[in-house]
């Protein structure tokens, strides 16, 4: 047997025997860790594949299919001007309120249309890191200070964390743009307002869909959550009609995907869960057989979902394993987090930029999450320094933006923000 040839293949299967034989099944951490792993991929199977990825991965696909690469290059592009591409980056990453990894699909769509990537990868951290109800939250429960400084800090990071993204791979960026200006104009299937129109009714359907109950039962966004799916069934009917009209899809099979919607709804009312992934299959079926640019809105969005997928719940698997559920206990004890980020060292915040960089917070989580740690003696500066790093950036979202941008960007974004949020929470700490 040649060594030289088949070392790395040998090196592997032994560690993985050595990892295998002394495997500690029967510690009771270890043995908890691997429970927590799978409730939490569990969790997030219920809580998010079907109401936040499904139409995240139509909304992908639909960009891919529908949306010109010269529109998105004039906007977005390596060479677009810097104010307006940051700009769009920034507001339209803000307004979905969604959490890392619902995020993903819009950046790998947005990004392989191409955009450039300081505006892509400023659009990804906006995402879920501008996200106005958590930011109100985090005011609400944490302190006015302290939810100030997250709206300010996020908003300068997506911009800056951007540019700098820019600067570091500006080679790339120069080459991408000379690529940009020779590439003609395509052909434009329909006018401009009824793209808009049709990518706002499935942002407001995933919006609405992911509506979360408030605890102020008298209040706006709790009238609003009782009818969150008479909202979210009245956007879907004229999301129909745009297909019907627009995209020329045969009316009967919109209709009977509708009506079959309607009686599951009926039926499993306390369930909507099922309408609603049925809904969502039996349209994808109805596109996906017929002719046109339909069928490749939907072969796009399965593209994405092939891709994404499979990542996400392997990432959650591995960050639940090793730190829990909120409130539970992974291979990594709690009480080292909680003692690691006491006071306004450097060690303190810089420990909490990782921890959030690494731990998947869904949206809105962090807050409680943060409630009891800073009850427990956290600092502000590392609170911060958390609330910066922790929704934007988690391992599920590490793993999918590698394969979408590779490894060296993807090491240098998680790098940016990991050292901002660490400046940001030695600032903040220090002033209060």
């Amino acid at each position: 047997m040649n060594l030289k040839k088949n070392w790395k293949p040998l090196s592997a299967i032994t560690a993985v025997f050595l990892v295998a034989f002394y495997l500690p099944v029967g510690s009771l951490r270890f043995d908890n860790a691997v429970l927590e792993g799978l409730h939490l991929v569990k969790w997030y199977a219920q809580e998010h594949v079907i109401l936040c990825l499904l139409p995240a991965f139509l909304i992908a696909g639909a960009i891919a299919a529908f949306v010109s690469r010269a529109s998105v290059m004039k906007y977005l592009g390596a060479g677009a001007n810097k104010v307006l591409a940051y700009g769009v980056a920034s507001v339209s990453g803000s307004i979905l309120a969604v959490c890392s990894c619902t995020i993903l699909p819009l950046f790998a769509g947005i990004y392989r249309m191409g955009a450039g990537l300081g505006p892509a990868t400023a659009f990804l951290y906006a995402g879920p890191a501008i996200n106005v109800l958590a930011i109100i939250l985090t005011a609400r429960v944490l302190g006015l200070e302290l939810g100030i400084a997250r709206a300010i800090g996020a908003v300068l990071f997506s911009i800056v964390i951007g540019l700098l993204m820019h600067l570091l791979f500006r080679k790339e960026e120069t080459e991408k743009a000379k690529t940009e200006m020779v590439m003609p104009e395509s052909d434009v299937e329909r006018p401009l307002w009824q793209n808009a129109v049709y990518f706002a009714a499935m942002v407001a359907i995933l919006v609405f869909a992911n509506w979360g109950k408030s605890d102020d039962p008298s209040g706006l966004w709790y009238s609003v959550y009782s009818l969150k799916w008479i909202i979210t069934g009245v956007i879907s009917l004229l999301f129909a009609v745009m297909l019907v009209v627009w995209f020329r899809l045969r009316w009967w099979k919109i209709l009977l995907v509708a009506a079959g919607t309607v009686v599951l709804a009926l039926v499993f009312s306390h369930e909507p869960m099922i309408p609603f992934a049925a809904g969502v299959v039996a349209l994808s079926i109805v596109a996906v057989t017929s002719k046109g640019e339909a069928g490749e809105w939907i072969e796009q969005s399965w593209g994405f979902a092939k891709q994404i997928l499979p990542l996400l719940l392997f990432g959650v698997l591995i960050a639940g394993l090793l730190l829990g559920r909120p409130g539970e206990e992974g291979l990594i004890p709690s009480e080292w987090i909680s003692g690691s980020v006491g006071g306004n060292s450097v060690w303190a915040n810089l420990f909490a930029s990782v921890v959030g960089a690494f731990m998947y917070f869904a949206t809105l989580t962090e807050v409680p999450i943060l409630q009891g740690l800073i009850g427990n003696g956290m600092g502000k500066g590392p609170a911060l320094a958390l609330l910066l790093a922790g929704p934007a950036l988690s391992l599920p979202n590490m793993l999918v933006i590698r394969s979408v941008i590779g490894t060296k960007k993807t090491v240098a974004f998680t790098l940016l923000v990991i050292i901002m949020a660490t400046v940001s929470g030695l600032v903040y700490g220090s002033l209060f």
